[in-house]
Formats: C-alpha cells, sequence, structure tokens
C-alpha cells in the first residue's frame, strides 16, 4: 500500500495573528440556496465563520428490549390448537360416515318409544276386558270387599283407622 506523507496546514500570518486576512482577499458570495447537501455555516473557535461538511446527527438509537420468555398458557393454547382442530375435524368425518346409521336408530328409537306408549295403553284395557268375560272382576258372593277409613286431627296427631269387611 501506498503510504501518504501528512503534510500540516499552516495560514499565512502577519504578526502571529492567526486569524488575519488580508484586505485584498475578497470572499465569494454563496446564497443558501447554492449551499450543497451535507454542507453548512459553521463557526470556528477564534470567531470565523466559514462552510464546513458536517456529519448529520446520528439516528437516536431505539433501546432494544430483551425478548421476552413464551408464557405456558401461550405454548399450551398453540399445541393444543391444531389437536382440537383435527379432533373437530374426526368427529366431523365420523358423523358423516355414521349419519345413515344414526338417521335409521333415530326412526328405530322412535318406533320403541310408539310402543312402550301403545303397551302402557293396550295392556290395562286388555286386562280389564278380559276380566268382564271371565267373570273374575265382578263382586260375586265369596269375594270379600274391605274397606279402611282413617282420620288424624293435626298436623303430627296420632291416627286411628277402622276396617271394614263386607
Amino acid at each position: 500500500m501506498h503510504a501518504e506523507t501528512p503534510y500540516e496546514i499552516t495560514p499565512t500570518t502577519r504578526y502571529g495573528d492567526p486569524y488575519y486576512r488580508p484586505a485584498s482577499t475578497r470572499q465569494p458570495v454563496i446564497l443558501p440556496a447554492e449551499i450543497p447537501p451535507g454542507v453548512d455555516w459553521v463557526t470556528l473557535p477564534g470567531g470565523v465563520r466559514t462552510l464546513a461538511y458536517t456529519q448529520p446527527p446520528p439516528a437516536p438509537q431505539v433501546p432494544v428490549s430483551s425478548a421476552q420468555p413464551i408464557p405456558a398458557w401461550a405454548k399450551t393454547t398453540a399445541l393444543l390448537a391444531p389437536t382440537v382442530g383435527g379432533g373437530i375435524a374426526a368427529a366431523g368425518i365420523g358423523l358423516s360416515y355414521a349419519a345413515p346409521g344414526l338417521i335409521a336408530m333415530s326412526h328405530a328409537l322412535w318406533s320403541a318409544a310408539a310402543l312402550v306408549v301403545a303397551a302402557v295403553i293396550a295392556v290395562p284395557v286388555l286386562i280389564r276386558t278380559a276380566r268382564r268375560t271371565t267373570g273374575s272382576g265382578s263382586r260375586s258372593a265369596g269375594s270379600t270387599h274391605i274397606t279402611q277409613n282413617i282420620t288424624a286431627t293435626g298436623l303430627f296427631g296420632r291416627a286411628n283407622g277402622t276396617i271394614n269387611h263386607h
């Protein structure tokens, strides 16, 4: 690589004054609109104003927060979501396959319920009809009729009763 020779820049001075400028030197006039970007007026420590390249101010640093651990409930929910969704999907598929059987079972249950209701109504009617035809339901001389009368006074009163044989 090529090493550059450092040069020391020293302004011409008169009588040791570093900020002396001869009167014959005329500075060019630059309008503010003609100043290129990245160049600005600066004031040197001796009070002289001049144009200089400036660095843009650094962008403010956004504080970087450390990564927060994921809560356990979030992990659990994230793991359960596909499982629950898969279970619902499997149940839907199973119900679609089982639909004809479920329809047949519901018809069978309605038929069974109708049979039970018919039996509850028909059996006593048949028994009553059978007793009338055989004569066992009517009072004959050999049958006994028992009447029981029970009376009680008050809520917790003692009960008295009579039994009559006819």
